[in-house]
């Protein structure tokens, strides 16, 4: 079976799989494992879902523990519902997704260059409803990756140290995972959560399997704790007012280099202001 979905050689392992005996990355059992280099290695998780048909693809760094943990939990629901496969890989991949405060703020962001506009719905709120079709989530690491920490504990890999893109082994699971999964997706834009991904995109634009210009740069990472940027990129808060830690002026850089890529796909105005 290609690489796009995995689950059937997985299966059983998820099925025997006992949740409550695994409370942290280094517990999770051998089986999972697909590859190990010095420090880093990557977990399968039940993520192969891919929407071909998505119009938007929301990339992060990488599924976590708690990501891991959640999407076999799902599947081991589905298996014992009978789920067809499709149903059940899905439910894995959605699960919990973009919960807290991530949520309203990425809908904002979304929103304020447009892009509900070039989908043609109202608010970019019913991707997570009514037109959840539009909408394909991902990260450059598909897998979950976890770096070796102090006292024998695996951390969850954050995009830093080490450099994906130098990596062999971080290099690898970005072809043959998110890589694969971006050639199928041929109509959608795509928005890197942070700039890590997005140079792990350029990486991939660089090799011809992403368009340059659909990648969607600039935005702030939606995470409530970049409260103070995602404010400022949204208007809702004067640059005179900004702490020093942010940078007013790379963000309205970001900001008028978004509405004019959006122009570039056929959103007229928006490379005004």
């Amino acid at each position: 079976m290609h690489k796009e979905c995995q689950f059937l050689d997985y299966a059983e392992l998820i099925a025997a799989t006992d949740l409550e005996r695994i409370v942290k990355a280094a517990d999770i059992p051998d089986g999972f494992l697909l590859a190990r280099a010095g420090r880093v290695e990557a977990h399968y998780l039940p993520f192969d879902y891919v929407n071909v048909d998505a119009r938007v693809v929301v990339v992060g760094i990488s599924p976590g523990f708690v990501q891991w943990k959640n999407a076999v939990r799902a599947a081991q629901q589905g298996l014992r519902a009978g789920l067809p496969l499709p149903e059940l890989l899905r439910a894995a991949k959605y699960t919990g997704a973009f919960s807290g405060a991530i949520r309203p703020n990425l809908v904002a962001l979304l929103d304020d260059i447009g892009l509900q506009r070039w989908l043609g719905i109202a608010s970019c709120a019913s991707l997570f409803g009514a037109d959840a079709h539009l909408m394909h989530v991902s990260g450059a690491l598909r897998q979950a990756v976890f770096v070796d920490g102090p006292d024998g504990a695996k951390l969850n890999y954050n995009g830093a140290s080490p450099n994906m893109l130098t990596t062999p082994l971080l290099q690898d699971q970005l072809l043959d995972y998110f890589g694969r999964e971006a050639a199928l997706i041929k109509d959608a834009v795509f928005v890197p959560l942070g700039p890590k991904v997005g140079l792990a995109l350029d990486w991939l634009a660089r090799r011809g399997v992403l368009d340059e210009g659909r990648i969607l740069h600039g935005l702030p990472h939606p995470s409530g704790a970049n409260a103070e940027r995602i404010a400022y990129f949204l208007g809702r808060k004067e640059k005179t007012a900004l702490s020093s830690r942010t940078n007013g002026a790379q963000i309205d850089a970001d900001r008028l280099a978004l509405r004019a890529k959006m122009a570039a796909l056929g959103m007229p105005g928006m490379n005004q202001g």
